[in-house]
């Protein structure tokens, strides 16, 4: 608009009629950088909130022994597979007849063991999915890269100053 207003005489003139047009264009169509920010500003005050929500309070003595209780099926079932290996070397008779009890176990009463183990499992998964912390991505360089220099441009500028 600068070579306009030189040509009419009247520079704030062109610039108070090309403001004008545009706040008369945004009310046919949005901006869309005024959405995007309102975006923002709405999904950072979302994430404000959750945070407040489910900041870790103080854990109290229930809260301490139910998180204990919480780690001890997964090494227990660890040693006490390897524990049935050394069983069924000390005493092979004993251990061969807990097999066969376990043998007569029906076997929907089996595929309900393994339901509850597979959600519990996956259960603790899906935990440590959904709160594992994400790297954030780096911050672009605001400023322009020296190869997208416009030699027109630059020689305009020379002109000018």
């Amino acid at each position: 608009m600068g070579v306009i207003g030189e040509l009419i005489g009247a520079p704030g003139t062109v610039q108070a009629v090309g403001e004008a047009a545009k706040g008369l264009a945004e009310v046919f169509t949005p901006s869309a950088t005024r959405r995007m920010e309102l975006s923002a500003e709405a999904q950072a005050a979302a994430l404000k909130q959750y945070a407040e929500e489910y900041a870790l309070p103080s854990l109290g003595w229930f809260d301490r022994l139910m998180n204990g209780l919480n780690r001890l099926p997964r090494p227990m079932l660890a040693f006490g597979t390897m524990g049935l290996f050394v069983y069924a070397m000390i005493d092979p008779v004993s251990f061969g007849q807990r097999m066969v009890g376990l043998n007569m176990v029906p076997e929907p009463l089996w595929w309900l063991l393994g339901a509850v183990v597979s959600f519990y499992f996956g259960a603790r998964e899906a935990y440590y999915f959904r709160n594992r912390t994400v790297a954030a991505p780096p911050v672009a360089n605001a400023a322009p890269a020296a190869t997208d220099a416009n030699p027109a441009l630059e020689d305009w500028r020379a002109t000018q100053g």
